[in-house]
């Protein structure tokens, strides 16, 4: 189980507990972490003492003192109030990656928050209860204020939470049909359920892991395509690759040399004229797919450092409240769009590969479209077409959004981030990546298959062996749909790994 202490989690920690459900339980050390700042709060509201969130109201409403007897009330309605999304719910996982994150926030001891709300968040994270929390309302800044308000709602029995078959029940309903019952809250607890970066945090950790497994069966792709088109490795040489030190492009072409070691295919055609100089697809997939990874390693450690960060606002430091600014998420922002930009070349370059397997005058002996008998049969034709689609979509999806400030609150938050729409937009990015990686993995099986007897290297014969075992190679014309749609499923499994393990060392 992971353990919930404050410290910091990492992005496979969040994977772990986010989408495949492992449990938490809450350290022993939290309770005591929380009680000093906890007592300063308490303080600060039998003293009248004006802290903002705790005797005042909020953002542009600042200047309000609450009077004591409505304290309770004022983080009970900054809760419900906020709670004020719109759209198709949030996946589960993240979700659950939010409440995790939020437990860990509120377990570093610098929120002025009871230990009850980590005993409460985590409860939920155990009994499976997942808030409905719709996908618009966040700009980054204060936080994700309404997304977090959704699932903090639950936590005190309000709002509504994801039915077993998917269907939205009742907060209350839910909690009691799992054995829980809603925490009360008290000063300063309403607003450190909401205020934090969770949500976009939560959102890009999942990304990321995703997309540093899809570069990985991008070299997978692309190693077979190689052979498919009668491409040369030169381009690949260790000597060559180290001409310019990018770990990135070095990590990649060591993929691709291990993946075609001992290639038939590629020994057949190592000394024919056409090998001199091949397309930018192919020779230049290392500079490619290897810029890419440098920019997702960049964005990991982003990712990272918020996960080990405290995000509230207010803050509580030497037992006095202090308005902070951690919960602006441009860092998040700028990770997020430059995310979405390696979705959408890594998917260019590998659409122009599935191009190029297409068309007779330049696949190097492959048929039209990739059919035994072109023209009484369209092949292929009509993937690429899909990949095509979704490139536009991606380039489109490109597009900063961490620049789309806009002013909110009467002024007061004059400088948004924008970061959890980039993150969400990003996280549908990587699926179209996927979804065109799946694409010129059918394609490129089927030109593999139509190289016999020449044989692919023991490394990418059994990639295609797994592919096989999805979808069988293409005679007469068939409808498609379900062999991309078991690729892409495979690709999101990780199931190139499995295929290759004990072939070749775990890729890069």
């Amino acid at each position: 189980m992971l353990t919930i202490d404050g410290g910091p989690v990492h992005i496979e920690d969040l994977v772990k507990v986010a989408r495949h459900r492992e449990g938490v339980m809450v350290g022993p050390s939290v309770h005591a972490t929380m009680a000093a700042s906890r007592a300063a709060v308490e303080r600060l509201d039998a003293e009248g003492v004006v802290a903002y969130g705790v005797t005042t109201g909020f953002g542009a409403l600042a200047d309000r003192a609450i009077e004591p007897a409505d304290r309770v009330a004022l983080q009970r309605a900054v809760v419900v109030s906020h709670a004020a999304g719109m759209g198709e719910r949030l996946d589960d996982e993240v979700v659950r990656g939010m409440l995790l994150l939020r437990a860990r926030t509120l377990a570093a001891g610098y929120s002025g928050a009871g230990a009850a709300l980590v005993d409460g968040l985590a409860a939920l994270l155990q009994a499976g209860v997942v808030p409905w929390v719709p996908e618009h309302g966040s700009l980054g800044a204060s936080g994700d204020l309404a997304p977090l308000a959704h699932a903090g709602s639950v936590l005190i029995g309000e709002g509504w939470a994801v039915g077993d078959a998917g269907e939205r029940v009742p907060a209350s309903d839910a909690l009691a049909s799992h054995g829980l019952a809603p925490v009360a809250i008290g000063p300063k607890e309403g607003l450190a359920l909401i205020n934090g970066t969770d949500a976009t945090a939560a959102t890009l950790a999942l990304a990321v892991h995703d997309i540093e497994a899809l570069l990985r069966a991008a070299d997978c792709a692309c190693a077979m395509s190689v052979e498919a088109l009668n491409a040369t490795t030169r381009a690949f040489d260790e000597a060559v690759i180290a001409l310019r030190p990018s770990p990135g492009q070095a990590a990649s072409a060591a993929n691709l040399r291990a993946l075609l070691r001992e290639s038939p295919l590629v020994a057949a055609h190592r000394v024919s004229h056409h090998a001199v100089q091949d397309a930018y697809s192919l020779r230049c997939a290392p500079q490619v797919h290897g810029a890419a990874r440098d920019v997702v390693g960049f964005c990991r450690t982003t990712v990272e450092r918020e996960l080990a960060s405290v995000v509230d606002n207010p803050v509580i430091l030497d037992m006095e409240v202090v308005s902070a600014g951690n919960f602006h998420a441009q860092a998040l922002a700028y990770a997020a769009d430059l995310l979405a930009s390696v979705c959408a070349d890594v998917a260019a370059i590998s659409e122009r590969r599935v191009d190029r397997l297409l068309d007779p005058a330049r696949s190097r002996g492959l048929p039209a479209f990739l059919s035994p008998e072109p023209g009484l049969n369209s092949g292929l034709m009509i993937a690429q077409y899909t990949a095509a689609a979704l490139v536009a979509a991606l380039r489109a999806a490109a597009t900063p959004l961490a620049v789309q400030s806009a002013s909110t609150s009467a002024g007061q938050e004059d400088h948004v981030s924008m970061s959890f729409e980039a993150a969400q937009r990003t996280r549908r990015s990587v699926a179209q990546l996927r979804a065109v990686l799946a694409v010129e993995l059918l394609c490129v099986a089927q030109a593999l298959e139509l190289r016999a007897p020449l044989r692919p290297a023991p490394a990418t014969q059994r990639l295609l062996g797994a592919l096989r075992r999805l979808c069988p190679p293409l005679g007469a014309d068939r409808v498609l749909a379900g062999d991309l749609a078991a690729v892409d499923g495979w690709l999101r499994d990780e199931g190139w790994a499995g295929a290759l393990a004990g072939v070749v060392e775990p890729l890069r």
